[in-house]
């Protein structure tokens, strides 16, 4: 048996193929290496350009699948990083690299916990699964959503599901995504009179009639939230006239805003709600919707409470379940799998320049997802 199952050696390896999305750059060849050792069988599950990867030992229930995804978000500037972003670079205990903390530690320290427990316990209970994509940071449209509906053709069971996402807020640990709330997008355009600015009486400026309009918007009570979810919040992020001189009125307005909504809505009620408030407004109007994630959550249970039990044991943090944040691939998983949750490292430097993480929060991230895997398997 290995003394040592390094999970910094993994993330470094990781860390330096240039995997911006959707490229995986050699990352789930490595891991399959890594894990065919330990009588893993694989599938190639790629579609188009993207690359999905599935590895399984065992073939009984039930099964607990580390999730997660190969591909990064470009580095952005180059010269401020402390160093290439895809040569990983370790000072004062942190790791740098671009995907440090979004999410190839949190994929390192999945690999290694699982070579350590199957070297303990090659006769364990159930099975273990790896779901792994390279098309989570980009459109997400032939990734894990695909892999999810070949598993319900094939009939193909989850129960517990943990994805490496970086979850943790303050301090490691603390925090456990166990749902996110869902995110609609909408593109209006509101419609006036195209005009000389001198001569108002003869126009119509749309973009007044936006002014009320998002005032309304604003101050609009969604929902109350409930447990899990805080109240829906609707953000704008661009208002764009036509392209005008200086003395003339725009004869339309296009305000692209967004909702992250709770599950005390659907998208019809939101869409119902804003007819109301649009109709109310008197003004010519059209609107398109793109909901790209639906509120998801998983009630606490099994995969929740051994979270919070091991997590207590390893490092002393009490953590608690949150559904804030972004999307991910969860919202295809949850669809499917018993239970399905998301545990990482700090998000504090995700997407940034100098993305990095502690390499005490790494080591303790394995261990984490190793008693995961004894208070599950065993």
């Amino acid at each position: 048996m290995k003394d040592n199952f390094n999970a910094a050696l993994i993330a470094k390896k990781l860390i330096e193929k240039k995997s911006v999305t959707p490229e995986d750059d050699g990352c789930q060849e490595l891991i399959k290496n890594e894990l065919t050792k330990y009588e893993f069988t694989h599938q190639d599950l790629n579609i188009k350009n993207v690359k999905n990867l599935w590895l399984r030992r065992g073939k009984y229930e039930p099964l607990i699948v580390f999730a997660g995804h190969t591909d990064v978000v470009p580095p952005g500037n180059l010269k401020e990083w402390l160093t290439d972003p895809f040569t990983p670079f370790v000072k004062n205990n942190y790791l740098y690299g671009r995907g440090a903390a979004d999410m190839k530690s949190s994929i390192a320290a999945m690999i290694a916990a699982t070579q350590r427990f199957i070297e303990l316990h090659p006769k364990h209970n159930g099975s273990i699964g790896f779901l792994l994509t390279s098309d989570e940071e980009g459109p997400a449209e032939y990734g894990t959503k695909k892999v999810i509906e070949k598993f319900k053709k094939d009939n193909m069971a989850i129960d517990y599901c943990i994805v490496g996402e970086p979850t943790s807020s303050k301090v490691f640990g603390d925090t456990i995504k166990n749902g996110r709330r869902g995110s609609i997008t909408g593109y209006l355009k509101i419609y006036g009179i195209q005009g000389h600015i001198a001569y108002p009486e003869l126009a119509k400026n749309p973009i007044h009639f936006a002014g009320s309009i998002i005032e309304k918007l604003k101050n609009h009570t969604w929902d109350n939230g409930n447990k899990y979810f805080p109240k829906t919040s609707f953000q704008i992020s661009s208002i764009l006239s036509e392209d005008v001189a200086t003395n003339m009125i725009p004869g339309s307005v296009d305000i692209i805003f967004n909702l992250r909504f709770s599950n005390e809505l659907t998208q019809k009620d939101i869409k119902e709600e804003f007819k109301k408030i649009l109709d109310d407004s008197n003004c010519k109007y059209s609107i398109e919707w793109k909901c790209s994630a639906e509120p998801f959550i998983t009630n606490e249970g099994k995969i929740t409470n051994v979270l919070q039990k091991v997590i207590k044991d390893v490092i002393g943090v009490k953590s608690s379940l949150s559904t804030s944040g972004g999307t991910s691939d969860a919202r295809f998983i949850s669809k499917h799998a018993k239970e399905t949750v998301e545990f990482g490292p700090l998000n504090e430097s995700a997407h940034k320049i100098n993305e990095n993480i502690k390499l005490d929060d790494l080591a303790n991230l394995e261990k984490i997802y190793f008693s995961v895997l004894k208070e599950l398997l065993l």
